[in-house]
Order: C-alpha cells, then structure tokens, then sequence
C-alpha cells in the first residue's frame, strides 16, 4: 500500500490526506471555515468519481449550477476549477447572556440572529493548462455579512460559530503551490490561511463552535487572531511526506493580518478606552478590510506540526481483503510568534497594569501595558476510529481529543482542551450524515486573573461550552446542521454590561447550512 497522490501527480490538500488516511470516516464537510468546507467537498466528490470509475470525468452533480451549460467541464478540461461556496446561519440565545453594546445595551442579552458567507475560488492545474506538473495556483475572496451574535450578546471566549465575521468584502487567499519529489515534497507561498491546514482535528471539524476549528487560545492570543479564518497573511509553507505514515509541515508567516499592532489583544481593549487605542477589538476589517494589507511589520509567526498516521487506509476500500485496523492520525506540534505582546499584570513602569485602570488619573497609574518579547504555544491532536461494523461500512464511531498551552503573562487563555464523539452514518441510507456530541473548556491565563483582582473586578475562570449537531446532506449541493450549545460561565464568569453581575449560562439553537453552486 503506497502513498496516496492526486493523478496528476500534484500532493493531496491536508483534507484529502486525512480523510483518505482514516477511512473516510471524517464528516462530509468540515465545518472551520469556507476554504475547509470546499477542500472537504471537493475530496468527497473525489471519492465518488474513483469509485465510479470516472476520475478524469468531471461529475457536477454536487452543485446547484451543474455544469453550467458545458462551461464547467470545459474548463476542468484546461485545468481550471471555479466553486460558489454559500453559508448561512441563523442562531438564537435563550437564556442568559448579556445586552448588546451595539444598541446602547438594550434588550435582554438574547434573540435571533444571522450571519452569511459567500466564497468564490478559483484553482488552476498548471499542468493541464500549460504542462508545468506539480503546480497548483489558487485564489479566493469572501463576502461576509450579518451580525455576530457572539459579539453581540455571548460575551463568550470564542463565537459559537466559526463562520461569524465582521462585514466585508475581501481578497482571501492567493497561493501557489509546487509539488516536488512525486509528491512527497509540495511547497505553498502567497496570501494563506493556516488553519486549512495546521492544528486541525479532522473530528472536531462537524461543529461549529469555533473553538473546534482554529482553537480558543490562537483565536484570542494572537494580532487579530492570527493568520485564520477571516484572514490570511503572506506566507510560506513547507509539507513533506516520506512514507503513509508520517507528514512534517512547517509554516512561516505574517502574524497580524489586519497590520493594527494597538487594541487587537483583549488587554489592550481593556484599557484601550482611557489609553487612546484603536476601538475595534476584532481587527478584522481595520486598515485590512479588502484583504490587501499585507502587514509585514510586527512579527512573524513559525508554526510546525509532526503527524502519525495508525494504519492508514487503503485508497480503495471495495477492494480491501485483509483488515487494515481502525484508523488514527495524531499530531504534535506548536508555534512561535516573534512580535511583542502586552502584558496582562505589569505596565511599563512595572505597577499593577490593573490597579492602574481603576484610578487612571494618578500620577503613579500607568495604563500603557508592558510588552513582552515572543509567545508561543503548544498542542496535541487525536483523531481515532474506535469502531466500525465491517471495513466497507460506511457506519463508524470516531473521538477526538485536543490540547492547547502556553504562557500566563502575556495571553488571555492559558489552556484549552476539546474533546468529542461522532457517528458516522447513524441512520440506514444516510451513509453521508454525522451526529456528534463535543465538549470544550478554556482556562482564563494566570496574568488576566491578576489583572482582574488588581482592577477589582469578577475574576475570571474556566468557560465550558457543549455541543449537540447533526450534519445532514440533503441534496448532493446542499448541507443542513441543526444545532444546539450550551455554554457555562462565558468567559470564565466575565462581568456583562451593567458591571453588576456575572453573564449568564448560555442555551443557544443553531441552523447552519452549506450550499455548493
């Protein structure tokens, strides 16, 4: 059993590698972000042209347009490829979290709530268009509109669905990429999206908390939350795969895609109302917003991930005799940001950072935090099939576990871990649909806590958030997830608009949707 390469010679994406490498039993689409939702998609489609025996015949019955009166397998004949990714959400709080700010903090903290995304992408094989093999070039842009209703009335760590945005209409990435060696070896460089590729749990990418995509501690420790879902940054990245078995990749990039260096960490924004900072903590459409930035000037970030791959499937199974064993992929790896970032207990004149913000106006106060050289973090991943009827069955059962550390002083989660159990194909003829059930708890750093007591507010803990989803493909271009979350102590126990009292348990319903055009 060899390993498993495009035909065209060109290296899989990590989607189609992870998917092949555990059976595909993964979810049909993974649910991180548009990008992820069009690779998943994409192998899915894959899959079925091989076992049809059509893989150099393009099938368009995945998508709503089909063929679009010949011009779609015109051009899959010259080597391009051009997909409509379509998401929209509706969600609804009812109980607990807080007013919104956005209104003069009216209203009662729940309510509906909807948020959209439209993705186009173009991808070209270079050598169906013009015989350079190994090449692939790739450039997409998003439309993102709604509100957050995270933002608006959650108050949590992370949003409750990775596909909320600020409005915008943006470049997303521009990439391309050369495989080398027969595809052992592929080489990315351009405007990129890491979490296409790095710190994913194939698993956990059914749900839509976002902390089950791009994780809790990235997501709110880095400039802007890092080069994900909805930025990308300039950037290169290195994958080697010398057997089935193991794949290395490293990445180097850009680590502040927005380029706004003040108020896009929470301390920041903590003190940014007295201190002059830029008011927008998000930072997603600040001096960034068409996606054109291309900041270079705070910091690099270096990210590196180990993958193991347990028996590895074969890339046929209808063919298989002998029992390859149930499937797992583990990873290890971790990240190292140049930049410096503020810290959360000292100021730069070595006080109480927040004993300063309750009396700002003294002359021994100082509301201009201290900043520290480098972060880092740490993470394992594992995605493991614990059981399956028969080895041609489409029924399995998967966990997933994933950890995240790092440092105290200068982020706002100090750990993080998820964890989960999906069902593949739960229901006779419903060989595509996933029921899962997952769980994630985030730890408030040991520096937010002393930042906390110094200013005399509630001291934040751990948020805990449950999920309950089902991924239902209801026509071969359409997707259908209810959903429902329940989140404890949102950030840890913060403090809601009043100041008063603590935001309330969360029982939030969901209903997500993924069309393919």
């Amino acid at each position: 059993m060899g390993l498993i390469f495009s035909t065209s010679g060109m290296a899989q994406t990590q989607i189609e590698e992870d998917r092949a490498r555990l059976g595909n039993s993964t979810p049909l689409i993974q649910q991180i972000d548009p990008a992820n939702v069009r690779d998943s998609e994409r192998a899915q489609a894959d899959v079925e042209e091989k076992a049809a025996g059509d893989g150099d015949k393009l099938d368009t019955s995945g998508n709503l347009l089909g063929n679009m009166w010949g011009a779609r397998p015109w051009l899959y004949k010259h080597g391009i490829t051009f997909d409509i990714q379509e998401v929209d959400e509706v969600w609804g709080n009812g109980t607990g979290g807080s007013a919104s700010g956005n209104d003069g903090a009216g209203g009662s903290g729940t309510g509906p709530a909807y948020d959209g995304v439209t993705m186009p992408t173009l991808t070209i094989d270079t050598e169906k268009l013009f015989g350079l093999k190994g090449g692939l070039f790739n450039v997409s842009a998003l439309q993102t509109r709604g509100r957050s209703i995270s933002q608006d009335h959650l108050a949590n760590f992370n949003p409750v669905s990775g596909f909320e945005a600020d409005r915008s209409t943006r470049l997303f990435e521009l990439w391309y990429q050369q495989s080398f060696l027969k595809g052992t070896l592929d080489v990315k460089i351009g405007q990129q999206d890491l979490d296409t590729e790095f710190l994913i749990s194939d698993y956990a990418s059914l749900y839509l908390n976002a902390n089950f995509g791009w994780p809790m501690a990235p997501s709110v420790n880095l400039y802007g939350g890092g080069p994900s879902w909805p930025l990308a940054s300039p950037a290169i990245r290195i994958r080697y795969r010398p057997s089935e078995k193991f794949t290395f990749m490293f990445a180097a990039a850009d680590d502040n895609p927005p380029g706004n260096r003040y108020n896009s960490t929470p301390i920041q924004q903590a003190t940014g109302s007295v201190s002059g900072y830029n008011s927008d903590p998000t930072s997603q459409t600040y001096d960034g917003a068409n996606g054109t930035n291309f900041n270079m000037g705070t910091g690099a970030l270096l990210i590196t991930e180990l993958q193991y791959a347990l028996n590895p499937q074969p890339a046929d199974m209808s063919n298989v005799t002998k029992n390859p064993g149930l499937p797992g992929v583990y990873k290890l790896g971790g990240y190292y940001d140049t930049a410096k970032f503020a810290d959360y207990r000292y100021n730069r004149n070595g006080g109480s950072l927040g004993a300063a913000s309750v009396n700002p106006d003294s002359t021994e106060s100082d509301l201009t935090p201290r900043w520290d050289r480098g972060n880092w973090m740490v993470y394992g991943i594992i995605d493991q099939m614990i059981w399956r009827p028969s080895i041609r069955s489409a029924r399995s059962v998967g966990i997933f576990a994933r950890a995240t550390g790092n440092s105290g002083d200068r982020n706002m989660i100090s750990f993080a871990v998820d964890a989960g159990i999906n069902l593949k194909a739960p229901f006779r003829g419903r060989d595509n649909d996933t029921l899962g059930l997952g769980w994630g708890i985030g730890r408030a750093s040991s520096g937010q806590r002393q930042f906390d007591r110094d200013s005399g507010s509630y001291v934040q803990g751990n948020e805990n958030h449950l999920e309950l989803t089902y991924q239902a493909q209801v026509t071969p271009w359409m997707v259908m997830q209810p959903d429902f979350q329940y989140i404890w102590h949102p950030s840890g126990g913060v403090a809601d608009w009043t100041g008063l009292r603590r935001v309330g348990n969360e029982a939030v319903f969901g209903l997500h949707s993924s069309i393919t055009f």
